[in-house]
């Protein structure tokens, strides 16, 4: 029965993660733009905090350029109002 539970609070959960980015001020395109370069860095700090795995450059040079996208995404001047 808890595994039930825990399927819904799951389902609930993922749910308001889908909703919860379309309500943000900014753009859509740039808040989901904001969210992908978090699951590109976190899982690399991750397996260098908790596994022990350093990143090599290859991984460290992709996420500098996916967090660099985000930059140039969430705050280049485009002329509309935010």
């Amino acid at each position: 029965m808890a595994s039930i539970w825990l399927a819904v609070i799951g389902v609930a959960i993922l749910g308001l993660y889908g909703v919860i980015p379309t309500l943000q001020p900014a753009h859509f395109g740039q808040v989901d733009a904001a969210y992908g370069s978090v699951f590109v860095a976190l899982p690399i700090l991750w397996g260098w905090l908790v596994d022990r795995i350093s990143p090599d450059k290859f991984d460290l040079l992709g996420g500098w350029i996916v967090l660099l996208g985000v930059l140039v995404i969430m705050y280049a001047s485009r002329g509309y109002p935010q």
